[in-house]
């Protein structure tokens, strides 16, 4: 079944989906040589050797039911030192598997199947890096977009863009899912401008696990609550408002766990916001610029260093990648650069546990990018574009 088509809220705003003609169809996943990033001087010391050079996994989201898409979650490898790409057999039995996350103990993958009737699907990992589907649960909405598991590994959250609502699933010992327990809908406020309805895009928990926050496009809002631990259920404690017509999109925390940087999709800008662990208030700053000029761009998902050092934002349109300094212990974002991210519509962004490497996923040119990080946050490209069809996630594992 093709996924409900997801509106969007400004005029000329393309679909969730939009794709330019020439995807590559079906295309196979393929290596591709890499380049190692050159070391540059800096204020941010050179990550540990972290012992012989090896490979690690790397998986990839798609949509299933799109023109030219995948057949289910695609994997790999990566070097860890050069960011060279491996490909390896797709994991089938999963629809639409737009966004993908780990369990915190690295044995359980999880996936959104983004379409007309939302659902979850747990995966197990294997020792010996085989994967088994769990099995699937439903969200309660439709168009999940995002989902993350609790610090406590007893719960899956998931954002269900098209109806606007955020659920609740447990996890069990073996990582599969049980029935929902919980599901909230974005009733108020109103949505912003042209936007339709709510459209949940993100739902993560803050640094201390205290809290769990979701940010809402549509009504121009980052709700937080309170989550009950026995009983799996969400409780609003505090929203947070972002200028009407904003589209606050995917934020992501500093470190230190008192600021988190939002990316707002509509008005093309990056929100430095303050956070409060005590009551789960989320503060926001004025927008500030992407780097990206007058041309138009949809901002798409922030990522921070380990070392809170540096934050990358990825953009759509422009087709580039911001780098900030980030100064003021986490309070301040500073400008730096933007540099071309070496595909088209560069969907989702992750960075290997060191911070050394930078994935881009662009959906559009159906390829992975890969970044070193210099000590100074400067981004070298790692070799050639990898292919992987409609590749609109990338996550790669310890």
């Amino acid at each position: 079944m093709n996924p409900a088509p997801h509106p969007r809220p400004a005029p000329g705003l393309p679909g969730r989906r939009g794709l330019l003609g020439g995807l590559l169809a079906g295309a196979a996943l393929a290596a591709v040589p890499a380049l190692a990033a050159p070391a540059r001087a800096g204020a941010r010391p050179a990550p540990a050797p972290a012992g012989p050079r090896a490979t690690r996994p790397l998986l990839l989201g798609t949509y299933t039911s799109e023109g030219g898409g995948g057949t289910g979650i695609g994997t790999a490898a990566y070097d860890t030192g050069t960011g060279a790409i491996t490909p390896g057999p797709v994991i089938t039995g999963v629809e639409n598997p737009s966004y993908l996350a780990p369990h915190p103990s690295g044995a359980t993958v999880y996936a959104v199947a983004e379409q007309g009737a939302g659902a979850v699907t747990a995966v197990a990992v294997g020792p010996d890096g085989t994967y088994e589907v769990l099995g699937s649960r439903p969200t309660g909405g439709s168009g999940p977009t995002h989902l993350s598991v609790h610090p406590s590994g007893r719960w899956l959250l998931s954002a269900n863009y098209t109806s606007g609502s955020v659920a609740v699933h447990p996890i069990a010992e073996d990582g599969s899912l049980g029935e929902r327990t919980d599901l909230v809908t974005h009733s108020s406020p109103p949505p912003g401008p042209g936007q339709g309805g709510p459209h949940a895009h993100q739902i993560v928990t803050s640094p201390d696990g205290g809290h769990v926050l979701a940010v809402d496009l549509g009504t121009d809002t980052v709700y937080t609550y309170a989550l009950d631990a026995s009983a799996g259920t969400l409780t609003e404690v505090s929203r947070a408002a972002l200028a009407p017509g904003s589209g606050p999109r995917h934020l992501a925390f500093h470190p230190g766990g008192r600021f988190a940087y939002l990316a707002c999709e509509l008005d093309n800008t990056m929100v430095v916001c303050a956070y409060d662990p005590a009551t789960g208030a989320l503060t926001p700053g004025p927008g500030q610029s992407t780097g990206t000029g007058s041309g138009v761009n949809y901002p798409a998902q922030p990522v921070v260093t380990g070392d809170g050092a540096y934050v990358y934002l990825a953009n759509r349109g422009h087709n580039s990648l911001t780098r900030y300094a980030v100064e003021g212990g986490g309070a301040v974002l500073r400008l730096l650069d933007t540099v071309p991210v070496g595909g088209d519509w560069p969907r989702q962004l992750a960075l290997s546990p060191d911070s050394s490497l930078l994935f881009a996923a662009n959906q559009r040119s159906s390829t992975v990018t890969v970044f070193g990080v210099g000590p100074d946050g400067s981004l070298t490209g790692a070799g050639a574009p990898f292919p992987a069809p409609v590749a609109v996630c990338v996550l790669p594992l310890p």
